[in-house]
Parts: C-alpha cells; sequence; structure tokens
C-alpha cells in the first residue's frame, strides 16, 4: 500500500512540475518589448527621484567631500555617474551623446551643488527621453561591440545604481542619515 502511495505521489509531484514549468514557460513569452520599455522608463524615473534625494541629502559644503583622499569625491561620484548614464545608455538608445569631450570630475566649475544637481538631473532626462523615444522592437539588436541596446540600458542602470550606492557613505560620514531604499 505504501509503495502505492509512493508511486501516486511521485506522479502527482511530477505532473505538477510539468505543468508548472509549461504555466512559467508561457508566461516569460508573454512579456514583449513594448512592456519591457514601460518597464524600463518607470524603473529609471525612479532611479532619477532617487538619486535627486542623494544630491539633496548632501550638504552644499560638502561636495568635495572624500572619505578617503585616495577615491572620487561626492561630486565626483555623481558626476561620473552622470557621464556614464550617458555614454552606457547611448550605446543602446542610439541617442546621440551630450556631454562629449567633457571630463566633469576634472572640472573645477562643475564640482558645485548646482552644477552637480543639473548635469545628474540632465543625464537622467537623457535617459528616459532616449528610451523613451526609441524604437521597442531594435531591444534585442546588437549594438556596440555586438552587445544588445537592452544590455547596454540595463549595464548603464547597474552602473548608476553601484556609484549611487557608493555615496550612501559620503552621505553618513557628514552626519546624514542618506534616503530610504526606493526599491519599488
Amino acid at each position: 500500500m505504501r509503495s502505492n502511495l509512493s508511486k501516486a505521489g511521485m506522479l502527482i509531484v511530477i505532473t505538477l512540475s510539468i505543468l508548472i514549468s509549461a504555466s512559467a514557460k508561457n508566461s516569460t513569452t508573454q512579456i514583449n518589448n513594448d512592456s519591457l520599455k514601460a518597464q524600463l522608463l518607470r524603473d529609471w524615473e525612479r532611479a532619477k527621484a532617487y538619486t535627486k534625494e542623494y544630491l539633496d541629502a548632501m550638504p552644499a559644503g560638502k561636495y568635495s567631500a572624500r572619505p578617503v583622499d585616495s577615491i572620487r569625491s561626492f561630486a565626483e561620484q555623481m558626476l561620473h555617474l552622470a557621464q556614464g548614464n550617458v555614454n552606457l545608455v547611448s550605446n543602446g538608445t542610439g541617442k546621440e551623446r551630450i556631454f562629449t569631450g567633457r571630463n566633469f570630475e576634472k572640472s573645477s566649475t562643475a564640482q558645485h551643488k548646482d552644477s552637480v544637481v543639473y548635469y545628474v538631473m540632465t543625464s537622467y532626462d537623457y535617459c528616459i527621453d532616449g528610451i523613451k523615444n526609441m524604437d521597442a522592437s531594435k531591444l534585442e539588436e546588437p549594438s556596440a561591440r555586438g552587445i544588445t541596446r537592452l544590455a547596454w540600458i540595463l549595464k548603464g542602470f547597474e552602473h548608476q545604481t553601484h556609484h549611487r550606492g557608493q555615496c550612501t557613505i559620503y552621505i553618513r560620514l557628514q552626519g546624514v542619515r542618506p534616503p530610504a531604499e526606493k526599491l519599488l
């Protein structure tokens, strides 16, 4: 009797596994490029708002602060983030780059809070506009270095997340509480 229950139980488990697997496969194929593009836009809008909270949290007189001498200042981190946004996302969207030929990290006039906020917010607007105006059917198309357009946009998102995250310690070292996580 026990042997029959084990066989019946195994049959049920196998059947359920097949049904769940088939269901998962069908649900992933329902994601189309237009819905993926819409999600990218929501994520970039959220990232822009979150980064603005970081920029606002750091006192204006502390934008030149560095946790140690050998690494970027807060301003340089954020300016690097801005130029990375433009350079990486342009490979995905095909939009003509802004800020070409400039290195804001090394520009003394770009280091002040108002300039940093301007360049960072402009970079997010550039990314959002580029994604909004791109043809979603081209997301899977190879671009620079044979990497898909979608992969470049995702690399841009990963890059800005990384550098914004690094800035958490810069803000904490000034005795300021960083913005709460905006995962969703």
